[in-house]
């Protein structure tokens, strides 16, 4: 193949790459036991979890409940306020009777993505347990929500999603050993992960593998 005939294929590669589809760069907010919507002081838009059908996804199957208590502990502020979350994040709560669960889905799209889980546990501290499930995986089984007035903030690294929508199931778990088994989440916080391939990536990985093919030839 000549020099010529190389930068050709290599410019129609690219274009059919950088056209195909990848994961999709929105975030996903959702604020528990609200139905407005949130503005944070960052300016991040946090979706009200109490809706269902919407462009970003909702709760399926049951409606949640909610529950609301406007008061935190002086280190629970301070752990919010390092973490970068404002504390009326953790005020209210999306929740269920035990046994009946909570469901959500996003609409991600497809991709890995980092999915941080937020509480405030105001009503039965160091009492309430269940399960957390994302994509179908429990990924933090026999959880039991803190101290009252305290929070708690979860984090799960690169969620792999392969149906365009993230599927989220809080189910309360009598294996905890806990008397509360309604489970509840205060937010919901799904971002890109670093492992998700972005287009200037693919130029960089495909340019590579392109000049090592012509290489060996």
């Amino acid at each position: 193949m000549t020099q010529k005939s190389f930068c050709v294929l290599a410019l129609c590669l690219l274009f059919v790459t950088l056209s195909a589809p990848y994961a999709i760069s929105e975030e996903f907010r959702v604020r528990g036991g609200k139905a407005d919507d949130f503005e944070d002081p960052d300016g991040r838009i946090w979706f009200g979890a109490q809706k269902n059908n919407e462009a970003w996804g909702g709760w399926v199957e049951l409606l949640p409940r909610t529950a609301e208590v406007a008061t935190l502990t002086a280190d629970a502020r301070q752990k919010a306020e390092d973490a970068g979350y404002a504390e009326e994040l953790f005020y209210a709560v999306s929740w269920a009777q035990f046994p009946e669960t909570i469901k959500y889905q996003l609409n991600t799209g497809n991709g890995f993505f980092d999915v941080t889980y937020l509480v405030g546990e105001h009503w039965s501290p160091n009492n309430r347990g269940y399960d957390i499930f994302i994509e179908d995986k429990n990924v933090l089984p026999l959880y039991v929500t803190p101290g009252m007035n305290e929070i708690d903030i979860q984090k799960f690294e690169a969620v792999e999603v392969k149906d365009e929508v993230m599927d989220f199931h809080f189910a309360g778990n009598p294996d905890t050993g806990k008397g509360d088994l309604n489970a509840m989440f205060s937010a919901l916080e799904v971002v890109p992960s670093a492992r998700a391939v972005k287009p200037a990536d693919k130029l960089a990985i495909t340019w590579g593998k392109l000049k090592l093919h012509h290489q060996a030839q």
